[in-house]
């Protein structure tokens, strides 16, 4: 009778914690909303539709990838034999649950690629490079830490992915923006950059807060286990509490910080600063938030998201690099600055060791992101792939690539359009009174 008991108990618990871990899934696969708002917001209307695109194919594409060989290369990388590090794909419930949150964090990297190169690359040459950072790239990261490898072996800390997700994305889209190369009129002769500016604050404002929403998913739901292992006595919320306050507060020093940086250079708090420097701060912490308190959140918070102006500037001014929506301020150099900065504000203490392991992965996984990014987008651009025409880029990518026009009325006359001989060619009748008529309906 006890056996059963605790089996029927075991069985309760693995129900209770596998269903915690599929809602937090659901709620990180909510920031491809997020990611989808902020980048349509950030570019010009005219290619509005072909970045929304991007962000439902990196999902469609790059989730199935990662499904038939991403997880299963990061478990091989990781040390795992074949046969087992593809036994996910026939494996049960358990198995393809912790596929799936495996998953999210992969596509969140590669959805952070379609920011840094907006408004000028080829649809299938983005596609590509997500097919192979789903496949290959992500997952070689993933085996050097999470799944057992040698940065793991050595003590490097990601708790949530700061460096393994986040850096990694931002680093991968610096990258592949220096290939491709700017934006037509990005740059001028001298140097001088000009500024581009999105089509829609509200877009982005609303994109970063989706995000900052589903960010609860990444940290807390890393963090959390509703129920024991083996009984029904609940789990550390303590912890979970303390990873809850410190993401929060990251958030909120990171937009503090980067208006603070704004308006000490410009005399102005610039919203996508703001915006983008909560992002920042949240990046920061989540490689650490499992092992840090309140002040450390403050600190990190704060200085990433100050980095955050200083950072795109250089990469702007001195790299001359377009990045549309700043993908590596955000991502790359604030999951870099998390990262390497954990043994400062470790609630074990400072540890030269944990410094080292900590310089020493962000290093290994910088290297192997560059590298790999720069081959893949060199190839396609050798291939006369990586870009779309000038006359494609200065019609607009919803034009030239999907055939749609995401803002139809933009620029349009309001009364009816009339060719040469007098004919309507939306199809109605001229001479129709308003009554009748699309147009006198909306008056």
């Amino acid at each position: 009778m006890d056996t059963l008991l605790q089996s029927d108990l075991s069985a309760v618990v693995e129900g209770v914690n596998m269903l915690w871990v599929l809602t937090v899934t659901f709620l990180i696969f909510f920031m491809h909303a997020g990611f989808a708002m902020l980048e349509a917001g950030q570019v010009r209307s005219k290619n509005v539709a072909n970045q929304l695109t991007k962000n439902l194919l990196t999902w469609s594409v790059g989730v199935v990838i990662y499904f038939l060989v991403g997880a299963g290369v990061s478990s091989f990388v990781g040390g795992a034999g074949f046969a087992e590090s593809f036994a996910y794909i026939n494996g049960g419930s358990t198995a393809w649950v912790s596929w799936l949150f495996g998953a999210v964090f992969a596509m969140t990297a590669a959805t952070i690629v379609s920011g840094a190169v907006a408004g000028r690359a080829k649809l299938r040459a983005y596609v590509t490079y997500t097919v192979l950072l789903a496949g290959v790239i992500y997952p070689v990261v993933v085996g050097f830490t999470w799944a057992g490898g040698f940065l793991s072996s050595m003590g490097f800390h990601d708790f949530a992915g700061g460096m393994i997700v986040h850096g990694m994305g931002g680093i991968a889209g610096l990258t592949a923006a220096w290939v491709i190369g700017p934006r037509m009129d990005r740059f001028n002769d001298d140097g001088t950059a000009n500024v581009i500016p999105g089509h829609s604050l509200p877009f982005a404002v609303l994109g970063t807060l989706i995000l900052a929403f589903g960010w609860y998913g990444f940290n807390v739901g890393t963090a959390a286990a509703p129920l024991a292992e083996g009984g029904t006595e609940l789990a550390d919320f303590a912890y979970v509490g303390r990873v809850a306050l410190v993401t929060t507060l990251g958030m909120a020093a990171g937009a503090i910080g980067a208006a603070g940086i704004a308006l000490l250079k410009t005399g102005k708090v610039d919203t996508l600063y703001v915006a983008n420097g909560l992002l920042a701060g949240l990046v920061a912490i989540t490689g650490v938030a499992d092992a840090i308190v309140w002040p450390g959140a403050l600190a990190l918070g704060l200085l990433a998201g100050a980095q955050l102006p200083v950072v795109f500037e250089f990469v702007e001014k001195r790299l001359r690099i377009d990045d549309v929506c700043a993908v590596f301020p955000v991502h790359g150099s604030a999951g870099i600055m998390g990262i390497v900065l954990f043994p400062f504000v470790a609630v074990d203490g400072f540890s030269v060791a944990q410094l080292v392991a900590q310089v020493v992965g962000a290093g290994v996984i910088t290297i192997w992101t560059v590298a790999a990014t720069a081959l893949v987008f060199g190839a396609i651009r050798a291939l006369g792939e990586a870009r779309v025409t000038p006359e494609h880029e200065r019609e607009g990518l919803d034009t030239s690539e999907h055939g749609v026009d995401t803002y139809p009325e933009f620029g349009q006359p309001d009364g009816p359009v009339v060719d040469g001989s007098g004919v309507r060619t939306d199809g109605g009748v001229i001479g129709a009174t308003a009554e009748h008529t699309d147009e006198g309906e909306n008056e």
